[in-house]
């Protein structure tokens, strides 16, 4: 019994120590070998590994310590997606592109290759696409390509099945002529008034078909192609392209800077459709809202989504004017601050906060919940409400 107990005891501090020495050696990883001058933490040859591709990036006293060759950046884009996960392996290589000046690396072909493909390495592939050499830019769409295809694949059936199902409500037909009526739904909403003397029942309330054959909401995004937007301009891309698939809802897609261009027509292809935007640049959001509402044909049926970070360079107060005529006009309008993962980036308080007074919502919204967004707006729900219950902080 004693012995057991000794046992168990001396168990549960080889545990703690041990535990107690990764600790160390996560700190050790952490703070570099400057923490421990002396050596006396001994890194196992996986550690050490980790601590060489952590120094030649975060060394502060080695700034561009990954070289300029070819062969050094490979290697060194091999080593961390060998020691760490997918997640941070895309965080170094983005800190290696900012930190260390390496945006050749995203001109060369070879490197490219090696690099795991996100959101943020798609969005400075388009930056750069205007000094691209031919010889990279079909690598480069090849990793736009894969970055297009997981955010398809992450968006489009919640974005179909919220839009569709929406849609199928708010045009429910409630006083059908008899070729209209919907018998299986008039059933099921009938069933409590059977009448077991007739054997039958005797509907309450007819339910009709949907109208079909046409479009029955219309969806105009406008979106910032300022530098500061570059990642919420690759998921509105390729949610465009989404909503363009259905058949229930009429999709333009416009990007601006001083200029606006619209992109409806590469709807079809995402990867044409990004490559198409030229990130960078300054912004005119009057501009893009007055080609907006040349767009407009039913404001009842419109939805105007503005993605911008709303730092006007073109006239505010014309702006503000146009924004409130659009939504006297029954146009629903909503502002995303930005429409990515990370949330909401600087912004302009005051334009946001004059906005707000006109009763346009304005949030940062990540992918996942656009498609609730969406289904909001297609329900003309009041989107303020709504950005609260799914805890999104309005602005202004």
């Amino acid at each position: 019994m004693v012995k057991t107990f000794q046992l168990a005891i001396s168990g549960q501090q080889l545990t703690a120590s041990k535990n107690m020495t990764e600790k160390l050696h996560k700190w050790r990883l952490i703070l570099g070998d400057k923490a421990d001058p002396d050596g006396q933490t001994m890194l196992g040859a996986e550690a050490q590994g980790m601590d060489r591709v952590l120094d030649a990036l975060y060394d502060s006293d080695r700034q561009g310590s990954l070289g300029s060759s070819s062969p050094n950046i490979n290697r060194w884009l091999g080593d961390i997606r060998r020691y760490f996960p997918v997640s941070v392996v895309q965080v170094m290589q983005r800190d290696a592109l900012e930190r260390l000046g390496l945006r050749q690396m995203l001109l060369q072909p070879e490197l490219l290759e090696g690099m795991e493909p996100d959101v943020h390495l798609a969005a400075m592939l388009l930056s750069l696409n205007k000094a691209m050499p031919a010889h990279t830019r079909e690598t480069a769409r090849q990793v736009v390509r894969k970055v297009a295809e997981a955010i398809e694949k992450r968006l489009a059936p919640a974005l179909r099945q919220a839009v569709e199902g929406s849609i199928h409500k708010a045009v429910r037909n409630r006083r059908p002529k008899p070729h209209e009526i919907n018998w299986h739904r008039t059933i099921q909403a009938n069933l409590r008034h059977f009448q077991p003397e007739y054997q039958t029942i005797i509907p309450q309330r007819l339910i009709g078909h949907g109208r079909k054959g046409r479009q029955l909401r219309h969806i105009i995004l406008l979106a910032d192609q300022s530098g500061s937007m570059s990642a919420s301009i690759v998921y509105t891309g390729v949610a465009a392209a989404v909503l363009a698939s259905l058949r229930s809802v009429k999709t333009h897609l416009a990007v601006f800077d001083t200029a606006v261009v619209d992109l409806s027509e590469h709807l079809h292809d995402p990867v044409e459709l990004l490559f198409a935007t030229q990130l960078g640049g300054g912004t005119d959001i009057n501009k893009a809202l007055a080609y907006g509402q040349t767009l407009v044909q039913h404001p009842a049926d419109t939805i105007l989504v503005l993605i911008s970070d709303l730092f006007e360079g073109g006239n505010s107060r014309e702006l503000l004017r146009r924004c409130a005529a659009l939504k006297a006009s029954g146009v629903q309008f909503i502002v995303l601050l930005a429409l990515n993962d990370q949330g909401a980036p600087a912004y302009d308080h005051r334009i946001a906060a004059e906005m707000a007074a006109l009763g346009i919502p304005a949030f940062a919204c990540t992918p996942d919940l656009f498609p609730e967004l969406m289904a909001a707006a297609i329900r003309k729900e009041d989107l303020r409400q709504w950005a609260g219950r799914e805890g999104l902080a309005l602005k202004g």
